[in-house]
């Protein structure tokens, strides 16, 4: 081969490996790029919240003035009617606390700039005073004494068992079998006991005995026995159960019990805003249970699907939404919806009697069986219907400070979807407790999912999972500061289902 053609040759080959170096930066460069967005993405929601606490700290100022004035106008008829109208608000967010025991990793830390501060930062500073009250004392060298409480509807120490916990829960499924929808959501920092309420002990490492297993069951396995448990006390009604999972990950929306072409499980669907206005999931796959062990078997299998990383904080971190819904049809008689009519009737006298019996019982407007809505009209040629209610068990990835974390690279882009879907939660609280003319449901697949139960007629209870260390203050005080908001959404009254099908009793 001629020299010249071999000079050409060399001068080719160099030409191209400089290019494919050039290359090579610039794909380096997007990545950081892409990394620098996501850190700037999760600046701005911190700085759209701080606008949001600062505006709406303003309003509740301004509106505690306006009801302290309007307090002293009204005569005592005014204030009976208010507290009728808050008998009446079944449907409102109702907010429980759960606080979690130290742990083992409480006291680990890989940052070495850290090891030695390890017994002051696994040090308790979150308390349950009583049954409803939070305590937040902390003493930090060189800042001030935080001394702050917080109330909910209910707040669990640390001692407080599972069982506990879901007896609170229990009577919401009485609800679904009356005719409401009901939505169950865990939400917290990552490691604050989340997915342990929602579901229990799942780590394959740390094997127990039945009897344990059975002690430290959550809330799904709970709920699941106990809803089978009621409707075979009841074989007339003929009851369906069926359930579809999804799960929310990097804003995409992922149906758990799909496969795709290549049989592999987890289809990409999506979600929307059907004419009347409710959220909907097209061509969602819907499985058929008939027992507690179908529907677990069922869960346990998808929970195998979720996208798990760990993270500083937490070895087996959810980086997803698991979002459960269990639609249940049932054939209900004639008789419970007269029944349901004589009681309000009675419930309505019963208040504009006792007004001071109204300010006392104001946690029993959650009870499943007080006063419901306007009876549906009754056809007296059919004995039936089928009535349908779902039940929705959320277990929310969980929030994090990427200081904190120690996540960079895909993580880091997971941590930032995360963040920015339960920032758009936060938003959706935000509009709902001002009455803003729109709602942003649609700003994150997670509330455009959800909006039926955020903003709908379902009874909603959001489970608030903080963990008691000084370790985590920052992420706690965001917790209750979110759960804090969400009490304040007064939601249009719970109703029962519209009926489906009617047909003659057999």
């Amino acid at each position: 081969m001629p020299a010249k053609d071999l000079n050409w040759g060399f001068i080719t080959n160099q030409r191209i490996q400089q290019l494919k170096s050039q290359v090579r930066a610039k794909e380096e460069r997007i990545v950081e790029l892409e990394t620098e967005n996501a850190v700037l993405h999760l600046k701005l929601a911190e700085y759209h919240g701080i606008i949001e606490r600062s505006n709406s700290k303003a309003m509740q100022l301004c509106c505690l003035y306006n009801q302290q004035q309007d307090l002293r106008r009204n005569t005592y008829s005014n204030l009976t009617q208010i507290y009728q109208v808050v008998q009446e608000l079944r449907g409102n967010i109702r907010v429980h606390c759960r606080i979690r025991p130290l742990l083992p990793f409480d006291t680990e830390s890989r940052d070495p700039a850290l090891q030695n501060r390890s017994i002051s930062l696994s040090e308790k500073v979150i308390h349950a005073t009583d049954d409803e009250t939070v305590l937040v004392r902390c003493s930090r060298p060189g800042h001030p004494l935080l001394n702050k409480t917080f109330q909910f509807e209910r707040v669990y120490s640390p001692l407080e068992s599972q069982k506990i916990v879901f007896g609170d829960v229990c009577p919401l499924l009485t609800s679904l079998l009356d005719g409401y929808n009901v939505c169950i959501m865990t939400y917290g920092q990552t490691g604050s006991g989340k997915s342990y309420t929602m579901l229990g002990p799942h780590s394959e490492n740390d094997p127990i005995s039945p009897s344990e297993a059975e002690q430290e069951m959550g809330i799904i396995p709970r709920a699941a026995g106990e809803l089978f448990r009621l409707l075979s006390e009841n074989p007339t009604i003929d009851p369906r159960v069926e359930v579809s999972i999804v799960e929310i990950y990097n804003n995409e929306l992922f149906d758990l019990l799909a496969k795709d072409s290549s049989g592999i499980f987890g289809v990409k669907r999506d979600v929307i805003t059907t004419k009347e206005g409710k959220s909907n999931v097209p061509m969602l796959t819907y499985e058929l249970v008939e027992s507690p062990y179908e529907f677990m078997k069922i869960i346990n299998k998808s929970l195998q699907l979720r996208v798990k990383h760990p993270t500083l904080v937490h070895a087996d971190s959810s980086r997803s939404h698991l979002v459960v819904t269990v639609t249940l049809t049932i054939s209900v008689p004639f008789d419970s919806f007269t029944d349901q009519q004589a009681i309000q009737k009675l419930c309505k006298e019963t208040l504009c009697s006792t007004p001071q019996k109204v300010m006392k019982s104001e946690k029993a407007c959650f009870s499943p069986r007080g006063l419901s809505p306007a009876p549906i009209p009754l056809d007296p040629t059919e004995q039936h219907k089928q009535v349908q209610t779902k039940l929705q068990l959320v277990d929310l990835a969980g929030s994090e400070c990427i200081g904190m974390s120690g996540v960079t690279g895909t993580i880091l882009r997971e941590t930032s979807f995360i963040n920015r879907s339960l920032a758009a939660l936060a938003d959706v609280l935000g509009a709902l407790s001002e009455h803003r003319g729109h709602i942003p449901y649609r700003n994150s697949k997670l509330t455009h999912l959800l909006q039926d139960s955020i903003g709908g007629d379902a009874k909603l209870l959001v489970m608030l999972c903080v963990s008691p260390c000084q370790k985590y203050l920052a992420e706690t005080l965001q917790s209750l500061g979110f759960a804090s908001r969400a009490r304040q959404v007064q939601r249009v009254q719970a109703k029962r289902r519209n009926l489906l099908v009617s047909g003659k009793s057999k």
